[in-house]
């Protein structure tokens, strides 16, 4: 089934090369395309015959010559135009490889940049394909281009269907067109189209077919009216529809839609649950840097927990491509005067701030051109600060903002518009924006260099480890004039009071709080919360105590118009759900516009009590039809799941709720639910939708499936997919539910 890409012919063959794990591990591996052109087989030189595969599909981008951490530290022994990086996608380690030749190297990175170009381009019906071929080859088990009944009933349990063995038997014989007693390429085709008949779709399709077949254009006009709640241009869309959607040409020509031109729509981005207009950058960029919430790491070098963890500059990248625009820098000595990160008195490993930087320069502004914010945790003695300054200098030239924009003195913060491609680094600064700009600064003034109060945070909960408390303890030292004059508009300030703040309070200085001082003050004095927030930046971030790099509910600071609300982006879980959630609209631009009534001094919301402003509640009706192709969960063999739909609203404390579908048993291929889930939404403009599939199990806790999070105002009306994500955040196709989604004003 499988086609030979004629680009990628010079990887066919058997090609043996060095796999990298570090300076002193180095082994030969042979890898070699498969015919198929998505699957990379490789087998280890010792183990004999044992091998493996991954799916190009896995596979993010390939970095060319020294571009990690493990070939960097073996340069002096093979040069840049032998060494590739594969970069796989979710939170899989990269795999660093040594070719055996600069030509070789290069046939590699060409052709496998190629096959990800062609995966993205591939349209609906071509990922299908492709997913049902990937199928045919797991079952074939003797590799002979056929499958037998036994091939097939395996089969159907390693795509979660329970199927009746005679039912089984039925769809298998009438596939058989060639009565040969096995199923080939188009035969196993039809097999899978009878086994995966969409009734649930066909149902709509015929109630708005006049004659069960097609869809006139007044047919489309009409469900594109009544179900989809389109209003404007509706002729023009369902033409457009046809046209884009419709496989039959005859009946492009005729202007009508059969069910598979129908069923196309429904599962492409139009027809997602998430409004695509809304996927591109649609919001005003010229407003203030405060008036917008900005996905923000915390300690973004570390790949694991705070304890033992693995440092790198890979964290870096990783963040700044998934559209992260504020990370975090924990700086302290290092030999040589050249300053270390690393989480300080503990045993995670240590990486150079130079090569952070370097980092920095490189991946800033590729998933986004709007600013980046540079969190500094400065710990260093101040020769070594001198040496930060000068590496940031010098690394990132022009990129650093080091003086006011246009030469003046502003009188509130630029936008983000404004600073496109810039780099603000957040942290101390002796004196003030004025001092500075006039050349009055007192470069001996003393004070903290670092601003996070983790102390108060072990106090307040009440821990007395020695080891940790000393090493939260706050150094007071000399700030270097050279790394202060690198900070312009994020000057970090302790947080005194909010009175103090209305009345002293400058616009270009930001405060931090531990996730525990974020929430009483939201607790108390939430609506102060939110002015203090639509005048100035604040930021957010995780207690000391998440020493497993676990994370807080950042919807509860969002709540407050709390801008940088810092997570581990390292682990995967509900809150970077959230987080990727909110920030995947707008272009995943990384800056998101805060609601009006947040923006607006003049306004007076509180997240605790939001019936306060007058606002008016919306109603959220969910049906839960159907699920499609849901992964396995477990790898036992025979093991099917049991799938369930939860559907969580993240807002206002008024907001939140969840409610969930029945489970369904031992279908996790193509269940149906037909279950309908209700909500009143009191501030749209806040909550996100979080629809989450589980595998039930009444002994223990429920297996996570797949989840997909957008935010309310994303979400599109009327028959809708939704596409599931990985645990990572990564697509799974074809893996989908499908809903119908109605929201009305509640009287």
């Amino acid at each position: 089934m499988g086609k030979k890409c004629f680009q990628c012919i010079y990887l066919f063959r058997n090609q043996c090369r060095l796999k990298i794990k570090s300076r002193t591990w180095k082994k030969q591996r042979y890898f070699r395309l498969q015919e198929d052109c998505m699957t990379i087989w490789y087998k280890s030189k010792k183990a004999g015959n044992t091998h493996s595969t991954f799916s190009v599909g896995d596979v993010e981008a390939v970095r060319e010559g020294h571009q990690s951490e493990v070939l960097l530290s073996i340069a002096d022994e093979f040069p840049p135009d032998r060494c590739f990086t594969l970069v796989f996608r979710g939170r899989r380690g990269n795999l660093d490889l040594v070719a055996e030749s600069a030509g070789e190297a290069q046939s590699w990175i060409k052709g496998i940049r190629k096959l990800i170009d062609n995966l993205e381009n591939m349209g609906q019906r071509e990922k299908l394909d492709q997913w049902i071929c990937d199928w045919f080859k797991k079952a074939d088990k003797n590799r002979d281009g056929q499958m037998n009944f036994k091939e097939v009933q395996d089969l159907l349990k390693m795509m979660n269907v329970d199927m009746n063995e005679h039912h089984a038997l039925r769809l298998f014989t009438t596939a058989d067109k060639s009565q040969s007693g096995t199923l080939e390429d188009d035969e196993f085709v039809l097999f899978y189209k009878m086994l995966t008949q969409r009734e649930d779709v066909l149902r709509v399709f015929q109630e708005y077919s006049g004659d069960g077949q097609k869809l006139t254009l007044q047919d489309l006009k009409d469900f594109l009216r009544e179900e989809q709640l389109r209003e404007d241009g509706v002729q023009q869309y369902a033409l457009k529809l046809t046209e884009r959607y419709e496989p039959s040409d005859t009946a492009r020509m005729l202007q009508v839609m059969t069910f598979d031109g129908f069923l196309m729509y429904l599962t492409s981005p139009e027809g997602s649950i998430f409004n695509p207009t809304m996927v591109e950058l649609y919001q005003d960029m010229t407003q203030p840097l405060c008036h917008y919430f900005i996905s923000s790491s915390h300690n973004t070098y570390l790949l694991e927990d705070q304890i033992r963890g693995h440092s790198s500059v890979e964290g870096y990248i990783r963040a700044l491509k998934r559209g992260c625009r504020c990370v975090e820098v924990d700086c302290w000595d290092g030999p040589n005067e050249e300053p270390i990160v690393y989480h300080g008195h503990t045993f995670t490993s240590k990486i150079f701030f130079k090569d952070v930087v370097t980092v920095l320069g490189n991946y800033a502004f590729k998933a986004s051109q709007y600013p980046v914010i540079l969190s500094i945790e400065n710990h260093c003695s101040v020769e070594q600060q001198k040496v930060m300054a000068q590496h940031l200098t010098q690394i990132l030239g022009d990129k650093l903002l080091k003086t006011p924009l246009h030469g003046k003195f502003p009188i509130g913060l630029p936008s983000p518009e404004d600073l496109k491609g810039k780099i603000l680094l957040k942290g101390k600064k002796i004196g003030g924006l004025e001092d500075s700009m006039n050349g009055v600064v007192d470069d001996s003034l003393m004070g903290e260099v670092s601003d996070e109060e983790e102390t108060a945070e072990f106090n307040d909960d009440h821990h007395r480890n020695d080891s940790i408390r000393h090493r939260v303890k706050k150094s007071k030292q000399s700030l270097s004039k050279e790394l202060s004059d690198c900070v312009v508009y994020c000057k970090s300030v302790h947080f005194s009071s909010f009175k103090h703040s209305q009345i002293h309070s400058k616009f270009y200085e930001i405060s931090s709080f531990t996730e525990s001082k974020a929430r009483k003050h939201i607790r108390e004095a939430g609506a102060e919360f939110v002015l203090h927030n639509a005048r100035q930046l604040s930021r957010v971030y995780p207690s000391g105590l998440r020493t497993d790099s676990s994370n807080f509910n950042p919807q509860d600071m969002w709540n407050a118009g709390c801008q940088i609300v810092a997570l581990n982006f390292q682990t995967a879980g509900v809150e970077m759900d959230l987080n990727d959630g909110l920030f995947c609209q707008n272009g995943h631009c990384g800056y998101v516009l805060k609601p009006a009534f947040m923006r607006n001094i003049d306004e007076r919301f509180d997240p605790e009590n939001p019936q306060n402003g007058g606002y008016k509640p919306l109603s959220l009706s969910i049906q839960v039809i159907s699920g499609q192709q849901l992964p396995k969960v477990n790898i036992k063999e025979g093991s099917i799941i049991d799938p369930l739909v939860r559907v969580e609203i993240h807002g206002v404390p008024l907001d939140q709720a969840k409610q969930e579908t029945r489970y369904i048993d031992n279908n996790g291929f193509n269940p149906v639910w037909y279950d309908t889930l209700q909500f009143t939404i009191h501030v749209p403009e806040l909550a996100l939708v979080r629809f989450v599939v589980e595998d039930y199990d009444k002994t223990s806790k429920n297996d996570f499936v797949g989840q997909f999070t957008l935010p309310f105002t994303c979400i599109q009306p009327g028959y809708r997919h939704i596409h599931l994500l990985s645990k990572d955040g990564t697509s799974i196709p074809p893996s989908s539910l499908f809903v119908h989604v109605r929201i009305t004003k509640l009287t």
